[in-house]
């Protein structure tokens, strides 16, 4: 908000007045009797589902939503003459006053026919009022006539908010000048045009693509006008839009430009149709505009009409046609920015040329005015302002808008008095960020005047030896500017950035805020690792901060180190030494979590200490102040003894065993593990859920242990042994993560199968040990990765990773692996599938996570995927005791349990055991799990991609040495011959459970395809045939060599076995068990078999027969329709193809 400036006074106008006479009016020209309407206006208020992006707020302006008009507002706001803009227009409107530019006002009036009297244009860069709002128009280079609106809402008090509405637009460097636009600096929220808000738009200016245009026409088809050419030329252009293209091409190229009827009824009213450029005659110009979509489809990526192209170059007498489509959505950011589509004689050219902003355009205009907020008005679900969407798009402006206002803004929505007005809310909360960053300065400028004069110290240097080098104070300076420019940043940048880092990003930026402020996003994890390694100094000397006026409470129970600060919680507080009082601390009191140890006593609210002079509520802002540093170590180690003594008494320490004999119990351990529980639980504070995360995720090579098997951390619950190492091992710790954020959730999620195959360790980098059941988190954790991974060689290298862990440490596991990696349970001539819907899926999420069904689908309709609802929901809930791990086998027989639920309560049967594995599910287990039950994995890892990764792993499992000495080219190829060998093993036998895993990690390197023989009863890979485009094709691929034709018979293709006992089975080319399809043909196959062959296998193609109608071959799906196990058609003797016959018994 600011203050009202002195200004012209602008034209009024009232829209009630304005919407009573052109009612009257507009029945007039109707011959209408309407009865007359009485002021004022009370309109309702807007529906909650009103587009936000639309809505002036505390006004009731809208822009650009015509389609959801209705009588909650009058006034309506046209930014400009395209039709996804003007959408709801129509020669009948009469639902309020539309205000737009007078050019745009034109168009509405002769094309779309809008009545005159609800049209009412306003001019260029002159302020208007309109219900005592000030609006005013300024150019928005976007089509003809397209503005950007400039809106002041008066508030009350003498104040007004401003906001700012581009509508579609283009940024270009003369509105950093805009003396109108300057006015709106720092503006209360900018409505921006976020069509191209992704930074792989950066494509280039609109001069750089029309020169291009230019280049082409002339090198292709001349300069000459008249000269027409066997070239033709077609640019795609909206109704209105585009015309600096095609002045360019007219004025450079000496040509006129043809367009239809309609483009130049548009023209005429731009000015354009006297001017001799444009002609609706064909023979005139070679250079003819077209509609959008003519040369192809551009959403959402771009796809060639070479038909259509090819008819209209026939039809119109020419031998090359040449196309143009201008337009962002057609930049490729990875190849040349002007990209060529060709075919034959015709060829389409991709212009990066656009009428909206570009990515970095988008932000230098944020930039440039820096609002208080952005609210988007492109891309998906952006009409809800806290979508996922629009919130996703905000996060590219992030320092680039006014945060420090927003803080203050909601400050003051909390600040105590109802008496007290803003202005003592801005001057309170200044005055106490001032305090604490003089403090903040204080401690770091000491923390770093003892670094000097240590280094100093060690190297027999003085201070004034460090000062003839160059060393010179960073805290003082006599520029007052430059002080307010580090006050600026003061308020944009986190609390923890010292002045030598302001200092350099002022003289980085050329003391411009906007851009040390970016700078500083861009390095904030450079800047932020230098600043904890300062602090790390800082505990060693307490004598040079002792005079903080902050004191620590006497006992704290927990220390969270969190960017260069300790924040405290205690069970009670002491008396502060400080006239400020108790130092304030960031974690709120009611949401600190205890140690199981905490007992809280109720007397000791007695000893907490209030402010002088205040309420015993403290208000929010107190709760936003930066919270003190760790300012004297002396304090920290009686707090640190106090600890050990208070964690070894008795009733701990029985509750502590108590803990470490549940937890053997819960993984079915035994004594041994005892060493291993008891870090564990020192590890994570007795907490058993993280205990038992780290224990399914951590190897015990990276469980951080000493050399005596134990962990300790900054308050860890210990048995007598190591009570003497306690203090000296906290110590330690705390030294070494001062400025460090303690994220336990971090060093869980940890994985290694990222890691090229020649770093990744099987044993040390698994997340279980050798003789251990594989964890299902294993998997997850994969294919997590997976689903970020776009590359196919970087996604096999991490399926070999995760099979190599398996392979050393649980083999049993590796084959079901396998199936839950290609979303399979069995082999798919099993027949065995899940059998389960989205109904029932969503029934058991309902139940595991106590989500109702409606909360479910509003989530499903937000996220799109049931996997991403499910981890939604599971994160949301809290367990009183930790679940049982899943194992990977355990997942993958639950699974194969639900597929042979049959009968009566089968539902219900499927239901309880997806529940239970929904249950037992950790971190983004139940992500997968709910994908593997909908039959949806979506990690892009298909059955070869798996079988290349799981024979990529045996290979290396087989011949480490070999893989480490070998060489990356001999290497590479064996591995390749090694992964064909599997595959091919697997065409001709697809059976993982009884054949390929076990002969694959039996034989390991030694592995041959020839090893294994075809057996009845599976099925065989089918090979399909290519399809092409015609003959010519064809005899192209065999390249001159001698081939064979065969007439393709329009059937079924069959795999017809016969098995040692006698029996026939049929499989199609999905390898699905059809035998009880076909009767009729299992008898024909019985009465031509011989008894002396025990065993075959027959490729077919099963082709009907209609023997009433002269033997005619019936199409397939004519034989598709008819009823299982149906033997009213016979299937003919002759009409079976064979390709081939193996096995003879």
């Amino acid at each position: 908000m600011a203050s009202e400036s002195s200004t012209p006074k602008p034209l009024a106008i009232d829209s009630s007045l304005c919407f009573v006479t052109a009612i009257e009016s507009f029945s007039r020209q109707l011959n209408l009797s309407l009865p007359p309407l009485k002021l004022p206006f009370r309109p309702p208020p807007f529906p909650s589902d009103f587009p936000q992006s639309k809505l002036i707020p505390n006004s009731r302006f809208v822009v650009d939503a015509f389609g959801h008009a209705g009588d909650y507002s009058l006034s309506y706001f046209l930014s400009h003459f395209h039709s996804d803009h003007y959408g709801g227009l129509s020669p009948t409107w009469c639902k309020g006053i539309i205000f737009c530019s007078h050019l745009t006002a034109r168009l509405l009036l002769e094309v779309l026919k809008v009545p005159l009297p609800f049209v009412h244009p306003l001019p260029l860069r002159q302020p208007t009022t309109i219900d005592g709002c000030e609006v005013i128009l300024v150019d928005a280079n976007h089509c003809p006539g397209a503005v950007q609106f400039l809106f002041k809402i008066p508030c009350g008090d003498g104040k007004f908010e401003r906001y700012v509405h581009t509508g579609d637009f283009r940024f270009f460097d003369s509105m950093r000048v805009d003396p109108v636009l300057e006015r709106f600096i720092g503006s209360d929220a900018v409505f921006l045009d976020t069509t191209y808000c992704n930074p792989k738009f950066s494509f280039p200016s609109q001069e750089e693509s029309i020169e291009y245009i230019v280049n082409i026409i002339q090198q292709t088809g001349g300069a000459s006008k008249g000269s027409m050419g066997n070239v033709l030329f077609l640019v795609a252009t909206y109704v209105i839009g585009k015309e600096k293209i095609l002045l360019q091409i007219a004025s450079r190229c000496n040509r006129k430009i043809m367009v239809d009827a309609r483009k130049m009824t548009v023209l005429r009213v731009l000015g354009y149709g006297e001017s001799g450029v444009f002609t609706e005659h064909e023979s005139e110009s070679d250079v003819h505009v077209v509609g959008w979509n003519v040369l192809g489809e551009t959403w959402p990526f771009f796809r060639p009409n070479f038909v259509r192209i090819k008819d209209i170059m026939v039809e119109k007498g020419y031998s090359k046609v040449v196309g143009f489509v201008p337009t962002g959505w057609t930049y490729e950011l990875k190849h040349n920015k002007f990209s060529v589509r060709s075919k034959d004689s015709l060829e389409i050219h991709l212009v990066p040329y656009s009428e909206h902003s570009n990515y970095n355009e988008l932000r230098e205009y944020v930039k440039f005015l820096r609002p208080k907020r952005v609210v988007p008005t492109v891309g998906l679900d952006v009409d809800k302002l806290d979508s996922k969407h629009a919130d996703k798009i905000k996060k590219h402006f992030a320092g680039l808008v006014d945060e420090m206002a927003n803080r203050k803004e909601f400050l003051k929505g909390f600040h105590r008095g109802s008496g007290e007005m803003s202005d003592d809310v801005d001057e309170n909360a200044t005055k106490a960020e001032t305090e604490f960053q003089e403090f903040e300065e204080k401690e770091i400028s000491s923390c770093m005047n003892i670094s000097v004069k240590t280094d100093a110290s060690n190297s027999g240097m003085g201070l004034s030896s460090l000062q003839e080098v160059g060393c010179t104070n960073l805290f003082e300076s006599n520029d007052g500017e430059q002080q307010k420019i580090i006050q600026e940043l003061r308020e944009c940048l986190p609390a923890w950035v010292t002045q030598d880092q302001i200092l350099d990003l002022i003289s980085s930026s050329g003391r411009n805020v906007v851009d040390a402020v970016s700078n500083f996003y861009e390095r904030e994890t450079e800047f932020y690792e230098h600043v904890s390694t300062l602090t790390d100094i800082c505990p060693k000397y307490p004598s040079k901060i002792s005079d903080s006026p902050f004191t620590f409470p006497a006992t704290d129970n927990k220390k969270v180190v969190i960017l260069g600060k300790v924040d405290t919680s205690s069970g009670h507080a002491s008396k502060s030494s400080s006239p400020r009082g108790t130092a304030k601390t960031k974690t709120s009191p009611g949401k600190r979590k205890r140690n199981f140890q905490d007992k809280p006593k109720n007397k000791s609210r007695k000893n907490l200490s209030l402010h002088s002079g205040g309420s015993k509520q403290s208000t929010i802002t107190k709760f936003f102040r930066k919270a003190p540093h760790l300012s004297d170590c002396s304090k920290m180690e009686s707090i640190e003894e106090q600890n050990c003594q208070d964690q070894s008494s008795p009733n701990d320490i029985t509750e502590y065993v108590n803990k470490m004999d549940e937890f053997i119990q819960i993984i079915n351990g035994d004594e041994s593990l005892k060493t291993l529980v008891e870090s564990l639980l020192v590890k994570t504070n007795g907490d058993m859920n993280m205990a038992l995360d780290l224990y399914y995720t951590n190897p015990q090579e990276r469980l951080g242990q000493n050399e005596k098997g134990h962990i300790f951390s900054g308050n860890p619950i210990q048995t007598e042994r190591n009570s003497d190492e306690c203090l000296s091992t906290q110590k330690k710790n705390m030294l070494e993560n001062i400025g460090l954020e303690t994220d336990l959730s971090k060093k869980i999620n940890e994985t290694f199968v990222s890691l090229p195959p020649e770093d990744y360790d099987p044993v040390k980098n698994a997340c279980w040990r050798y003789g251990q059941p594989a964890p299902y988190i294993h998997l997850v954790r994969t294919f997590d990765l997976l689903e970020e991974e776009k590359g196919k060689i970087k996604a096999t290298s991490m399926l070999c990773n995760m099979f190599r862990s398996l392979l050393v440490l649980s083999s049993e596991d590796v084959l079901p692996a396998v199936y839950l990696c290609t979303n399979k349970i069995a082999a798919d001539h099993e027949n065995m599938e899940l059998n389960i819907g989205g109904s029932l899926v969503t029934a058991a999420l309902e139940e595991a996570c106590g989500v109702g069904r409606s909360k479910i689908t509003e989530m499903y309709n937000e996220l799109g995927d049931l996997g991403d609802v499910a981890l939604a929901c599971r994160q949301a809930q809290r367990l009183l005791a930790p679940p049982s791990p899943l194992l990977i086998k355990d997942v993958l027989s639950t699974l194969r349990k639900v597929s042979v639920q049959t009968g009566s309560g089968s539902t219900a049967r499927k239901r309880n055991l997806i529940v239970n594995l929904m249950r037992s599910c950790r971190e983004k287990e139940i992500k997968f799990l709910v994908r593997t039950l909908v039959r949806n994995l979506r990690i892009g890892a298909m059955l070869k991609t798996v079988l290349h990764a799981l024979s990529q792993a045996v290979f290396i499992s087989s011949s480490l040495n070999i893989y480490k000495e070998e060489m990356l080219g001999n290497l590479k190829e064996k591995l390749q011959n090694f992964s064909a060998t599997v595959l091919d093993a697997y065409n001709v036998l697809p059976n993982f459970q009884d054949l390929i895993v076990p002969s694959l990690m039996g034989k390991g390197i030694e592995f041959s395809s020839s090893s294994l023989s075809m057996v009845p009863g599976i099925p065989i890979k089918p090979m399909l045939a290519k399809i092409t485009n015609g003959i010519p094709r064809a005899l192209k691929i065999f390249e001159n060599k001698a081939f064979t034709c065969e007439y393709k018979y329009d059937g079924q293709r069959a795999q017809i076995h016969k098995l040692a006992d006698g029996s026939l089975r049929v499989f199609s080319r999905n390898s699905d068990d059809t035998t009880s399809k076909f009767p009729d043909l299992i008898k024909i196959i019985n009465e031509l078999s011989k008894p002396a062959v025990s065993t075959f296998i027959l490729d077919a193609e099963v082709v009907g027969v209609d023997r009433k109608n002269n033997c005619r071959l019936m199409s397939f799906q004519e034989l598709s329709s008819r009823g299982r196990g149906n033997k009213d058609s016979l299937i003919a003797v002759d009409s079976i193809k064979t390709a081939g016959v193996t096995s003879p018994g």
